[in-house]
């Protein structure tokens, strides 16, 4: 029966360990202070959205080059369309 409780006590020893390491009460203190975390979550979404703009713009860039290259090689069919596509891009761009 002593061996079952040190069992017990052994666990629940580690489970303290797990709960210390999360550090809830640095965490309470964070979320009890609006005006922090609400600043952090704008300049989070700040981040994120500068993010998608420049990675969708370069993305966007290669797929343009891609086409170019494409149309260059004049594939019977895919070729005429594609240089239709790279046409109306480009006349945007300007």
């Amino acid at each position: 029966m002593r061996a079952k409780w040190q069992t017990v006590l052994e666990r629940l020893d580690g489970h303290m360990e797990r709960l210390e390491r999360l550090r809830l009460p640095e965490y309470i203190r964070y979320i009890e202070n609006r005006r922090r975390f609400m600043l952090m979550q704008f300049l989070g979404g700040l981040a994120r959205g500068l993010g998608m703009a420049v990675g969708f713009t370069i993305l966007g860039a290669v797929l343009v080059l891609v086409l170019q290259g494409l149309a260059q090689r004049n594939l019977p069919v895919i070729g005429d369309f594609l240089a239709d596509i790279v046409t109306i891009v480009q006349r945007r761009l300007e």
